[in-house]
């Protein structure tokens, strides 16, 4: 009697290099695919962005999965509930998922695996979401690593392993169970403008830029007008395509062709930044919620609503920062130098909690990630354990002069300082008055005035840090 196996899809919505699924499929299992949009306590769940792109992402890999005979179906509940009754309806054999690593994740992981044992399930977990598990890449100490270059050096001598091939294709099933209850809100439509969702999409998009943005990666992705940037990010977030595919994509590139190392290097240390975050999320509470620094929780940090507010509609009168907040609104999705910018005002010169900054990131971004989102603010916030310190406050029209000095991107994202020349572009408030009246710009009604004085607020934010 042939085999029935489950694979419980998490972040991992892929065919390729997939272990969980082939080890399913290995001795000619009959394979089912589950995923569940969890409401267990403590999983985060994902963002109003993220929540569009696993809808559109889950549907495609809904299909991909039946033309090779695999049911995909979509649940809501509790997993540990809906895990244990699906096994127990399709009388599973054994029940395979990939490996995750937040704090409640894992707790609920382990529950799941002891009740599925308890009821005469076997139950495994494949590494398949980071180059290098949390536990096999340690400091000469056998700690875990806090400092991300010595943890960078040590990656990159590790082998990574290959990654695997789809599993065989087995008999067309006609279609799947991969809709759920999900109805797209309206501002949803225009995500759809500035993406394509999925496996091969994934696929596209590292071929594309390894081939034509690749070479210019390591000075152009500072600036935020230029398209040299892998856009990666989402698909890597929801597991379209797997780090080790990536790396041995990228690595391939310098082995044919040797003088493309150094390019090739940039952006692997970039994806190894990813498994950082992942080390920090796995070996430390909950990173979304608590400082890696313990004497960072005793900021003292300002209650202003109204701030808050300017800053996620990006009216917060320098235009850099408000630029990367609406194209964050647009599209999703933020330029990484620009996402420094924004969240150094918020958290310094604002002096807001960053949480609070974090969780609007988390509901705005298409790639927003349980490891790389935290973990990024808590490194601008100062709080991180790879030390941005909290000295370090970033200046966003110096940053604005020299990264955007055309105005390019904020003319782009907003408009209303478009005839603004080039040398005000990034401080419009300090332009004399003719030029604004020339530009079409009356400060404080058709632009905000800036929120805050860059250099009293970095001030307070240095005293701040003093008192901890």
């Amino acid at each position: 009697m042939a085999k029935t196996n489950l694979v419980w899809l998490r972040n991992d919505l892929r065919m390729a290099d997939n272990p969980a699924l082939r080890a399913a499929h290995l001795g000619g299992a009959s394979v089912i695919a589950l995923y569940v949009h969890e409401t267990t306590k403590g999983v985060r769940s994902p963002g109003a962005a993220a929540r569009w792109w696993l809808h559109h992402s889950l549907r495609l890999l809904g299909k991909d999965l039946a033309e090779r005979g695999i049911e995909l179906m979509v649940r809501s509940d509790d997993a540990e509930r809906v895990v244990s009754a699906v096994a127990t309806e399709l009388d599973a054999d054994e029940v395979f998922w990939n490996r995750r690593y937040a704090p409640a994740e894992r707790a609920a992981d382990t529950a799941i695996k002891e009740d599925l044992r308890s009821h005469g399930f076997a139950a495994h977990s494949c590494p398949g979401n980071v180059l290098v598990e949390p536990w096999d890449i340690t400091t000469k100490q056998g700690k875990p690593y806090s400092v991300f270059t010595p943890f960078w050096k040590t990656l990159r001598d590790m082998p990574i392993a290959q990654p695997q091939q789809r599993p065989d294709a087995g008999d067309p099933i006609v279609g799947s169970n991969a809709d759920d209850d999900y109805r797209e809100p309206k501002w949803a439509d225009k995500l759809g403008q500035h993406w394509k969702v999925g496996e091969a999409a994934a696929a596209r998009e590292v071929a594309d830029f390894l081939d034509r943005r690749l070479d210019d990666y390591a000075e152009g992705r500072d600036f935020p007008r230029e398209d040299v940037t892998s856009r990666l990010s989402p698909h890597l977030r929801f597991g379209e395509i797997s780090p080790r595919q990536v790396w041995h994509a990228a690595q391939a590139v310098a082995h044919a062709d040797h003088t493309r190392q150094a390019a090739v290097d940039k952006f692997l240390s970039e994806l190894a930044w990813r498994d950082f975050n992942y080390h920090q999320l796995y070996h430390r509470d909950d990173i979304a919620t608590v400082p890696m620094q313990s004497k960072y929780a005793g900021v003292e940090w300002r209650q202003s609503e109204g701030d808050l507010t300017a800053w996620q509609q990006g009216r917060t009168g320098l235009p850099i920062v408000d630029a990367g907040m609406r194209e964050l609104w647009e599209t999703g999705y933020m330029q990484n130098r620009v996402r420094m910018l924004t969240a150094s005002l918020l958290a310094k010169n604002l002096l807001v909690d960053w949480r609070k900054g974090e969780q609007w990131f988390w509901d705005c971004l298409v790639d927003a990630d349980v490891a790389s989102n935290p973990g990024n603010w808590q490194w601008v916030a100062g709080s991180g354990l790879d030390a941005s310190p909290y000295f370090r406050i970033f200046n966003p029209v110096v940053q604005g002069d020299r990264f955007d000095s055309g105005g390019d991107y904020v003319r782009r994202w907003v408009p209303e300082l478009a005839k603004v020349p080039d040398k005000w572009i990034h401080e419009p408030s300090a332009a004399p008055k003719d030029v604004l009246e020339q530009a079409g710009v009356q400060i404080g009604e058709t632009y905000p005035a800036p929120i805050v004085d860059l250099k009293e607020s970095r001030v307070r934010a240095l005293e701040a840090a003093g008192r901890l």
